[in-house]
């Protein structure tokens, strides 16, 4: 619509003339898209972006649309005829297109207010929606390339993660081959991934999503949600199944956003667009532009490896974007090669007579080659505003990775692009964006957020995502060994998150803080899609700072939680596949049994460290893990007024000499370990 309407003189002539127009970044202005979309679905049945929506002067929704071509065809109306009826319609009959605005937009405040029916969710609801929303997704599954549901494919993490998680509730029910497939799914789905067009092979990341339903040809945009989520995914497999295919492609994700996507003072960048020049004197930009590659190119790139690195990622003279006929159905690659992986390495180093060692590190030499040649091109634009929510599921990506990856086998090589760096790197990098948003993004005298930076802090006020990611961001900063301090800012964003978004009478959290009279409504966000609902996250989060502090405060944030799921009870009920994260949040709420990791002793030091990657070493959701020095008086101090147990537990286990664990359920602790072989044995049971 950019190309077609919007940069022609004769649409922009009648919207001038008849129009004032105003262009939404979405990513900037949730609340204001959520608006207007919710109009548009509401209204129409479906929605989507690019919206088109003509309002009232008073802001009231009178007509709106997502995609409309420049001209009628297809049946349907074209962009032009769409002005001309509007400007008719407003001069012929406006009182009542204002009135029909006023009242859709008062129909909708009252069907969206949802309020809890009960206190909390009726017993059985969260196992029965947990294994509604897993059977649901095991129906889409496609089992011959992976993912859930058919073409175009988004990456949906939380999909991922409402498997995994599932998986193992079945394990510990004794229900192994059921736990087995409901695993090997997601197995498939992110090999598939990692081998397809959607993986950036070249330079790291993942594209928005594959047209395809191999995997292969991407929309190639990338977006700062996706890399963390999935790199959090990632980490996830490589801590159940040990197998480093998985912890490489996490380190992909992570080493890709930090040589491309921070910025100077830490702060990590949303997006770079997809589209961009050929060359210098090329204006118009073009689809993938940057990422794909003739067969010519590859030849003169790489000159006697170019045989083995074109027959591994599928590289053809006449283009290889033949593999599904939704890949490339105008032709706009033809020629052009997008990298897929269609053979596995153990095979292709046989075939050509070489240890798999050796055959990696010469398609590591020919990544890197290209990579060299791909930076002298034109580079797609790089969006780089800052928003806090999605910074702040990267900070838990890079904090989770500084301890997962310590369980990669010592001498593990890496392959470029994959850097191999020490994996306490990554928490550094964690630590920085949440100082930047701390420093830049925060009010310390109100304690409240701003929602984004670019040049300066923009006037939009932190919304729910923004508290919630970042409340649990900080919560895994902390678990890995960070600062008191991240946890203690933790805190203070529930309780400010609370202050501004809590329904105190019916329960769950708006999406905005409510006080912007030009932003007309008010949500509570349930859909857990490419990101997860501010509601979902908002659950987890009560429930690990439950587990954090005192019992009068631990009650109240439980009680919150409970209320909040009872909100979307018909929601967890009826279509729980639109909410699997909320699934996998009303399980761990129902669950008698989280574990808490208390580790005490004196750090920083090796033992410390190894005490806490041990800690981490397995998949658990339902665990947190909690470490205090008693000689450090800031953070005695700390546990001293959030949590007394803690604070008791570490002074009467503290030895100077060595650093001990306690693995607790309600805080009644198991004995004392003081080595990270005992306390993974202990955790694993």
């Amino acid at each position: 619509m950019e190309v077609e309407s919007f940069e022609n003189e004769e649409v922009a002539k009648l919207l001038n003339d008849w129009f004032v127009s105003i262009k939404v970044d979405r990513e900037e202005r949730p609340d204001v898209d959520k608006v207007y979309m919710t109009y548009v679905q509401a209204l129409y049945g479906g929605g989507g972006w690019p919206l088109s929506v003509f309002l009232s002067p008073d802001l009231k929704p009178l007509m709106g649309g997502t995609y409309f071509p420049p001209d009628d065809k297809y049946g349907r109306p074209g962009f032009k005829t769409i002005l001309w009826k509007v400007k008719e319609a407003w001069e012929s009959k406006r009182d009542v297109l204002v009135q029909s605005g006023s009242f859709a937009i008062e129909q909708l405040s009252e069907a969206l207010s949802t309020a809890a029916r009960l206190d909390k969710l009726p017993d059985g609801v969260p196992q029965m929606a947990l294994k509604l929303c897993a059977e649901q997704l095991a129906d889409s599954y496609d089992s011959k390339y992976g993912g859930f549901g058919s073409a175009p494919k988004f990456p949906r993490p939380v999909e991922a993660q409402l498997m995994l998680y599932h998986s193992k509730k079945l394990e510990e029910t004794g229900r192994s081959e059921g736990a087995k497939e409901d695993l090997s799914m997601v197995i498939t789905t992110l090999e598939c991934m990692a081998r397809g067009g959607i993986h950036d092979h070249v330079g790291g990341g993942f594209h928005r999503y594959s047209v395809d339903e191999c995997w292969h040809v991407p929309h190639f945009e990338k977006m700062l949600y996706d890399q963390g989520q999935l790199a959090n995914v990632y980490l996830d497999v490589f801590s159940i199944t040990k197998d480093v295919f998985y912890s490489t492609m996490a380190r992909d994700i992570l080493d890709y956003l930090r040589r491309d996507m921070i910025g100077p003072n830490g702060e990590i960048f949303s997006a770079e667009d997809a589209d961009s020049a050929e060359s210098e004197d090329v204006t118009r930009k073009k689809e993938g532009a940057f990422y794909v590659w003739t067969s010519h190119e590859v030849d003169h790139a790489l000159g006697e490896h170019a045989d083995l690195f074109k027959e591994h990622y599928y590289v053809k003279s006449s283009g290889n974007c033949d593999l599904s006929s939704m890949s490339d159905p105008h032709n706009e690659f033809k020629g052009k090669n997008v990298l897929i992986e269609r053979n596995s390495i153990s095979a292709m180093a046989s075939k050509y007579g070489m240890p798999v060692q050796k055959y990696l590190e010469i398609l590591g030499i020919c990544l890197q080659k290209l990579f060299d040649i791909r930076s002298k091109r034109l580079r797609p634009h790089l969006d780089d505003k800052v928003i806090v929510s999605w910074n702040g599921l990267a900070i838990s990506s890079f904090a989770r990775a500084s301890k997962i990856l310590k369980g990669e086998p010592v001498g593990t090589t890496f392959y470029f692009p994959v850097t191999g760096t020490n994996s306490e790197e990554y928490r550094e990098v964690a630590e920085k964006a949440a100082s930047f948003i701390r420093k830049n993004l925060y009010n310390q005298q109100t304690c409240r957020l701003q929602h984004s930076f670019r040049n300066g802090p923009s006037k939009a006020p932190g919304f729910l995502d923004d508290y919630a990611f970042l409340i649990s961001g900080l919560l895994d900063l902390y678990e890995v060994g960070g600062s008191v301090f991240w946890l203690a800012w933790a805190i203070e964003l529930q309780r400010m998150q609370d202050e501004l978004f809590l329904d105190k009478e019916g329960g769950g959290y708006f999406n905005t803080p409510g006080e912007d009279p030009s932003v007309l409504l008010r949500v509570k966000e349930d859909h857990d899609g490419a990101e997860p609902s501010g509601n979902s996250v908002s659950v987890i989060n009560l429930v690990r700072l439950a587990s954090l502090v005192s019992s009068t405060k631990s009650d109240n944030y439980r009680q919150n939680a409970e209320r909040l799921l009872a909100v979307f009870e018909k929601r967890l009920k009826d279509t729980a596949m639109a909410v699997p994260l909320m699934c996998c949040a009303a399980d761990m709420l129902a669950v008698p049994s989280h574990k808490q990791v208390v580790l005490v002793g004196c750090k920083p030091s090796v033992e410390f460290d190894s005490m806490l990657a041990a800690a981490h070493a397995s998949y658990n959701p339902n665990r947190t893990v909690i470490h205090i020095n008693p000689n450090d008086d800031e953070e005695r101090a700390f546990w001293e007024e959030t949590n007394e147990n803690i604070a008791l537990m570490a002074k009467n286990n503290f030895a100077a000499d060595k650093v001990v664990a306690l693995v607790c359920q309600n805080f009644t602790c198991s004995p004392v370990v003081d080595n990270p072989r005992s306390l993974e044995s202990l955790l694993s049971k």
